[in-house]
């Protein structure tokens, strides 16, 4: 299928953008496209208007700042996975980047448009919310900040305005001797996880993000001293998955738990 009619747009700077966003009447926004072009093809979505950000000189910058790094919207998920800076700092955030899709899919995806999308089982919404990271918008009345936890509020739904947009995330840097693990399970490779964990462990704090059960990330920071077997049970418990009759919640649940375990067991091996 193809797209229903629409007008493009090319605009070259933030503020044009979010002119054009503030006063176009069924606007998008498209970076990458590889959730929105299928959308628009299969004409789930028919927006009349189209606002690429590509030739916004500056939104795919990695940038080292103190404390956090910050990614830029437009950066690709082939970027966040193999930049030294992303790999040093923020090594699970680098780790979960290189398992999106397939080469393709990674080398035009953006970090920006995965976190708009949205979708509770993908990598970086998941790894967003785990680290504690802000999400950068820009809008009509400046620019704000918001928790990735608070970012992600439903299926595919976020606390964006209309007339705002991502311009980047701050990923807090990963302390010293902090250990991680990411790990999902795909009915194939390249799909969206059935389940996907996340979890950091150092200074005596363990943090498990789970995708995938529920209808937005799930982080758990306040299980204490428990030990793997322990922990995955006590996330398993947590969890409720929707009934889906093709994959079942017990199924989704038991992903969790068995993930999770060896997650757990993956930071506590690590050096």
């Amino acid at each position: 299928m193809k797209p229903a009619p629409f007008r493009y747009h090319l605009p070259g700077s933030i503020a044009e953008a979010l002119e054009l966003l503030a006063t176009l009447d069924d606007a998008k926004l498209i970076a990458g496209g590889q959730s929105l072009a299928p959308m628009m093809n299969m004409r789930l979505v028919t927006p009349a208007e189209l606002i690429d950000l590509n030739a916004i000189a500056g939104l795919d910058r990695i940038v080292d700042a103190e404390g956090f790094l910050e990614v830029g919207a437009l950066a690709r998920h082939y970027e966040v996975a193999n930049c030294a800076l992303v790999k040093k700092h923020c090594p699970l955030l680098a780790a979960a980047a290189s398992t999106i899709g397939h080469y393709a899919i990674r080398t035009r995806g953006t970090l920006g448009g995965s976190l708009a999308h949205a979708d509770p089982a993908a990598q970086l919404p998941l790894v967003a919310a785990t680290l504690g990271a802000e999400v950068v918008l820009a809008g009509p009345r400046g620019e704000r900040r918001i928790a990735a936890r608070d970012f992600f509020v439903s299926l595919m739904s976020t606390a964006l305005e209309p007339d705002e947009m991502i311009v980047a995330a701050r990923f807090p840097k990963s302390a010293p001797g902090e250990r991680h693990a990411y790990l999902q399970f795909s009915r194939r490779s390249g799909d969206f996880a059935l389940v996907a964990v996340a979890c950091t462990l150092g200074n005596n704090r363990l943090t498990i993000g789970i995708g995938g059960a529920e209808d937005k990330p799930l982080v758990f920071d306040d299980l204490g001293a428990l030990d793997a077997q322990s922990a995955a049970q006590a996330v398993r418990n947590r969890v409720n998955p929707a009934e889906n009759p093709r994959v079942p919640a017990v199924f989704r649940k038991e992903l969790v738990e068995v993930l999770t375990r060896r997650a757990l067991q993956q930071c506590s091996s690590s050096n």
